[in-house]
């Protein structure tokens, strides 16, 4: 069986058509190229939207390669072992968005070895999977509100997700009023607080938005509060759902144990889609919605591999395509309010490497 011959690293910056908050206007990824000893390659990627791409680079660069090289090319066998050398750096986040940019990379080596794609190597379950429409929002103006629930309904998405957390509750709940308006009574909504409230604040909060029905409320407090989550599941009937912070099997069990009610994983934050499998397995056992967290041209891929349907989230502006990211269309497609995959080898990417202009980064 081969072996990694070598890992290539280099940090790559995207400037976004609608920057999701005025001071970050680049999406940050780091491209990792891995070669084995018969010279075959696999590309994967982590992705740190805002911050951490240089540390995330840099533990490539040397723990991870230094590693790696020399031992086989199965991810599911090498995940586990990386993760324990790197413990003493951190369990999660850096550490474990650093290793998804190799367990990809090695998912598309293994893919590409069978002329499949990565949903063909793993067993695809399904042929399409449902959209639901999703937005950083909470800096736009009324009228970029409408205008952007105008095109969720526009694209047919029965559901859509923004986002709350103004300093006045009453504030947030004309902003979904007004994007309720556009949606039309008949569009469930999901309300996201991206963890920033209090437990008090989140249940003060939960009562005035109720009024809403939303399918979810997402994230109301920080993400490593897992005690408060219990508690404020005891003290709210309304759908929890958190998980796009959490970074391995273990928070995510603890998450489960809380009574949160969806689970959100990020495909690159817990360490690629080795990780992301185990993760699905435990909320599968568990009876937990699963609705993986952003990355729709990578998180579908995997989601067509679950036993049980999944929301894809389309979040604007996010898509690799539209950042300029891939030469020619990505394997993920959009068709109406659903979204398919086409069995291209491997991650099925071809990406188009940016000039420095945007970014001071190291190459």
């Amino acid at each position: 069986m081969s072996s990694i011959a070598d890992i290539r690293v280099r940090p790559v910056s995207y400037r976004m058509p609608r920057p999701w908050v005025p001071t970050a206007p680049d999406m940050h990824l780091v491209l990792v190229e891995v070669v084995d000893t018969d010279g075959a390659t696999g590309t994967g990627f982590s992705w740190t939207p805002t911050i951490g791409v240089s540390a995330v680079a840099a533990l490539l660069r040397d723990d991870i390669r230094s590693f790696a090289l020399g031992r086989g090319t199965d991810p599911q066998e090498l995940w586990p072992e990386l993760w324990v050398h790197l413990h003493e750096a951190g369990g999660g986040g850096v550490t474990t968005i650093a290793m998804a940019g190799l367990d990809l990379a090695l998912w598309d080596l293994a893919a590409r070895r069978q002329g499949t794609g990565v949903a063909g190597l793993i067993g695809r379950r399904h042929e399409s999977l449902p959209l639901y429409g999703s937005g950083v929002n909470l800096h736009y103006t009324d009228d970029e509100l409408r205008a952007q629930a105008r095109r969720w309904a526009d694209a047919g998405y029965p559901t859509a997700k923004a986002k709350v957390g103004h300093a006045d509750t009453t504030e947030d709940l004309r902003r979904m009023r007004l994007i309720r308006d556009e949606l039309g009574a008949d569009r469930r909504l999901m309300i996201d607080a991206n963890q920033r409230w209090s437990l008090d604040r989140a249940e003060r909060a939960l009562d005035v938005l109720g009024e809403l029905d939303p399918a979810w409320v997402e994230e109301p407090l920080r993400a490593d509060d897992i005690a408060g989550y219990r508690e404020l599941r005891r003290r709210t009937d309304l759908p929890i759902a958190m998980g796009e912070n959490l970074h391995t099997v273990h928070r995510f069990r603890e998450a489960i144990d809380a009574g949160v009610d969806v689970l959100q994983p990020n495909v690159v934050r817990v360490g690629g889609i080795t990780p992301f499998r185990e993760i699905a397995a435990e909320c599968a056992a568990a009876g937990v919605t699963l609705a993986p967290h952003l990355l729709p041209d990578l998180s579908t891929q995997v989601a067509m591999t679950l036993d049980t349907e999944v929301w894809i989230e389309d979040v604007e502006d996010a898509w690799l395509g539209d950042l300029g990211a891939l030469v020619g269309p990505g394997p993920v497609r959009r068709d109406a309010e659903r979204v398919t995959v086409d069995d291209r080898p491997g991650l099925g990417f071809h990406w188009r490497i940016p000039p420095l202009s945007h970014t001071t980064l190291p190459s």
